[in-house]
């Protein structure tokens, strides 16, 4: 449940899709929904964010009462993730709209994560080399932190032969990121839960 009203403006604290602050959510339109057997399904609002256009759904008994869920939720990183690459990685996401800094801060992240891994010596790109090489990570995803890190580079000395990121490129930098924080982070996590799980029973 939500500390929010189903009313004319959606107040969530960020867009679920391009995640800016305090977004503009307006209702487009509602439904009331009943089921096969006539049973009210509740009421449902469509809102448009007035940044990035994309359509939030919240729903509720009725007009005004208390938002019971919203589609899609904001993502929430997973705590098995390590404080400060964490803070990059949440940073980044809530950046996708600055593609510029979100590229960087996904960047940070992955540098973050391989120092807590022990991969400090030299820069970014040994320590990926090296961990592919351990098989902490695989070949592909070192290839694809490599093209990250290149585009961080280009964005920190403002390069002028490279092209500014598109919010595809955050997003790509960011999927990335994520990406190596399920690997080396929340699947590990997931598997001790579950061998403990299994010990118990």
């Amino acid at each position: 449940m939500f500390d929010i009203e189903l009313d004319f403006t959606l107040k969530l604290p960020r867009c679920p899709f391009c995640n800016v602050d305090r977004p503009n959510l307006m209702s487009e339109f509602d439904l009331t929904p009943k089921d096969s057997e006539g049973n009210s399904r509740g009421t449902w609002r469509f809102y448009r964010c007035n940044r990035c256009g994309s359509i939030v759904t919240a729903w509720a008994h009725e007009h005004l009462g208390r938002v019971l869920g919203v589609i899609p939720e904001a993502r929430r990183l997973s705590d098995d993730i390590p404080p400060r690459p964490k803070a990059y990685l949440q940073q980044a996401l809530e950046s996708r709209h600055v593609p510029s800094g979100a590229v960087m801060l996904a960047a940070s992240a992955i540098d973050s994560m391989l120092k807590d891994r022990g991969y400090i010596e030299g820069n970014l790109y040994p320590r990926i080399k090296q961990a592919a090489s351990d098989n902490v990570i695989t070949d592909g995803m070192a290839e694809w932190a490599h093209r990250v890190r290149l585009g961080a580079n280009a964005e920190r000395h403002a390069d002028e032969c490279h092209d500014l990121p598109s919010t595809e490129d955050a997003q790509r930098a960011i999927k990335l990121a994520e990406a190596f924080a399920e690997f080396l982070y929340v699947l590990p996590a997931m598997v001790n839960q579950g061998l403990s799980e299994t010990e118990q029973e």
